[in-house]
């Protein structure tokens, strides 16, 4: 180590035990850093999977549903259409609008877990009364997630007391 007059130090730079030839790079190894202390390959997780179907019987049949998942902009959903993703687990931002209104979920995905959404665009009461009166009407967007009975919380009992 080599101390400077200014108060610095700095190692001596050491050279290398082997050189390379023909333009040869080194790679990072293929298996996870860490593993190596418990012996073992990990494999990588399973992805997780988001589903977005719009066939609900309430939806009025007009105007796109755009759909985004962490800012990137994946499907333009026409009514009937069911579309399916692919993403890494973890944390994920997905956003739907109709370009009038527009739904946000934040989501964290296990592992091989598949998130299921319904997106709706519903008239309102006075939709059609605005049709007759601006030649146009707007749809009120639904956008939630839907859950299975085996991921429903369970309802407490009730006790009741005489």
């Amino acid at each position: 180590m080599r101390i400077f007059s200014d108060g610095t130090a700095a190692w001596p730079r050491l050279r290398p035990a082997f050189a390379f030839r023909s333009g040869a790079t080194v790679e990072p190894p293929a298996i996870d850093i860490g593993a190596d202390v418990l012996n073992i390959e990990r494999t990588p997780a399973e992805p997780a999977r988001i589903t977005i179907c719009r066939q609900s019987r309430e939806d009025a049949g007009y105007r796109e549903v755009f759909v985004s998942i962490d800012g990137e902009s994946v499907a333009i959903m026409q009514f009937g259409e069911t579309c399916t993703f692919e993403v890494k687990p973890g944390p994920h931002k997905l956003r739907a609008h109709n370009t009038l209104f527009w739904k946000t979920h934040h989501i964290v995905l296990r592992p091989g877990e598949h998130a299921k959404f319904i997106a709706i665009n519903k008239t309102g009461r006075i939709s059609f009364g605005l049709l007759f009166m601006l030649g146009a009407f707007p749809l009120y967007l639904t956008f939630e997630r839907e859950f299975e009975k085996s991921q429903l919380p369970s309802p407490k009992p009730q006790i009741k007391t005489a």
